[in-house]
C-alpha cells in the first residue's frame, strides 16, 4: 500500500499559478505535480497557466502552456513523487506519451494514464490544454499488477461505453472544483476515483482471451472481496470456496501480485472506512459504527491501525475533513 507516497508532494499548491519562463514552470510543475525534467526550444519564448484544485490527496490541474518536452526520469524518481497514478485529459493540441516501451498519440478528448513511479516522458508539439488528476495509486480498488497493463494506452481505443462519460464529468475540472466546499469537493474526488475504478474493470473486462488466467481470475477474486467486504465471515477459506480453488493456490496467486490475502481485505476495509469518515452525508454517524461497518470489531485496535495507516486518527482525520 502507497499511503506514504501522498507525503513526498508538497501540501501546499497555487491555486492559479502563470509561469513566464521554462525555469519558473518547471518548479510550478514539480510543485504542483512530482519532480519533473522540463525542456523547450530556448528561441522561443515560454508562457504556461497552470489552475489546480485539491481534494483528499486527489489533484486536479489544468495545464495551458507552449510546446515542450516533460520527463520524469530516474533521477526525478529519486527526488520522490513515486506511488501516482496520473490520468491526463487532452483538452486541446497533440502530445506523444512513452512508458514502459509503449506509446501513445493523444489527441483532443483523449484519455490516457501514466505511473509516477516509473520513468515516462511527454512530449507536446504544439500549445496545448491538459487536465491532469493525480492520485494515489492504491487509491483504485484494483491490484497494482492489473491497472499497470493499462499505462501508456489510449483509455479511448478501449472501446469502454464509459470513456466518453468519464470525459464529460472531468472537463469540468478544475475550475467547477475551486468555489465549492471540502467536503463536496471530497466527494467529487471520490466519484472520479469510483469512475476510473469502474472503467479500469470494464476495460479489463472486455478482452479476456488475451489476458493471462490467472490474472483474470485475481481480478475476479478481488471484485468478489470488494463486494463482501461488509461481512465479517469474509476470509480466505470464504474465498477460495467461492472460487473453488484451494487456499493454497489463493494465497499463490495473492503473492505473485506482491501481497497477501489479509492485507488486501484490510487495506480495503481500511479505505472505505475513511471515505465514509470524509462523507459529509455519514457526520452523524460515530467512527465506531462506521468502523463496525466494515468488520471492525475492535474499536481501539482499529483507531491504531488507522492511525498507523494514514498518520492520523479517524477522529483527526473527521475533524480535517
Amino acid at each position: 500500500m502507497q499511503i506514504a507516497a501522498s507525503q513526498d508532494v508538497p501540501r501546499s499548491r497555487p491555486h492559479i499559478a502563470q509561469a513566464d519562463s521554462l525555469s519558473a514552470f518547471q518548479a510550478q510543475v514539480s510543485a504542483s505535480f512530482v519532480p519533473l525534467e522540463v525542456t523547450a526550444d530556448r528561441g522561443e519564448p515560454f508562457v504556461a497557466r497552470l489552475s489546480s484544485a485539491e481534494a483528499d490527496d486527489v489533484i486536479f490541474t489544468e495545464v495551458a502552456a507552449k510546446p515542450h518536452l516533460v520527463e520524469r526520469t530516474a533521477g526525478t524518481i529519486a527526488n520522490g513523487g513515486a506511488g501516482y497514478y496520473k490520468l491526463s485529459l487532452l483538452l486541446s493540441g497533440s502530445s506523444i506519451l512513452v512508458q514502459d516501451g509503449r506509446e501513445v498519440v493523444m489527441r483532443p478528448g483523449d484519455l490516457s494514464v501514466y505511473d509516477t513511479s516509473r520513468p515516462y516522458s511527454l512530449l507536446f508539439g504544439e500549445d496545448f490544454r491538459n487536465l491532469i488528476m493525480m492520485f494515489p495509486k492504491d487509491r483504485l480498488e484494483l491490484p497494482i499488477p492489473l491497472t499497470e497493463q493499462l499505462t501508456a494506452v489510449s483509455l479511448n481505443q478501449q472501446h469502454s461505453a464509459l470513456t466518453p462519460v468519464i470525459t464529460a464529468f472531468l472537463s469540468q475540472f478544475p475550475a467547477q472544483l475551486s468555489p465549492l466546499t471540502d467536503e463536496v469537493r471530497t466527494k467529487l474526488a471520490h466519484t472520479s476515483l469510483d469512475l476510473l475504478g469502474t472503467l479500469f474493470s470494464s476495460i479489463l473486462d472486455a478482452d479476456p482471451g488475451q489476458r493471462d488466467p490467472r490474472q483474470l481470475l485475481l481480478q475476479k477474486i478481488t471484485k468478489h472481496i470488494d463486494q463482501h467486504l461488509a461481512s465479517p465471515t469474509l476470509s480466505p477459506g470464504s474465498i477460495a470456496a467461492a472460487h473453488y480453488i484451494s487456499t493454497r493456490h489463493l494465497h499463490a496467486l495473492f503473492r505473485e501480485a506482491d501481497m497477501t490475502v489479509s492485507t488486501w481485505i484490510r487495506e480495503r476495509r481500511l479505505e472505505r472506512c475513511r471515505a465514509d469518515l470524509l462523507d459529509p452525508v455519514l457526520a452523524d454517524r460515530t467512527v465506531s459504527s462506521i468502523a463496525s461497518r466494515w468488520s471492525f470489531t475492535d474499536a481501539a485496535h482499529f483507531s491504531r491501525l488507522f492511525k498507523t495507516t494514514y498518520g492520523v486518527s479517524p477522529s483527526e482525520l473527521r475533524r480535517r475533513g
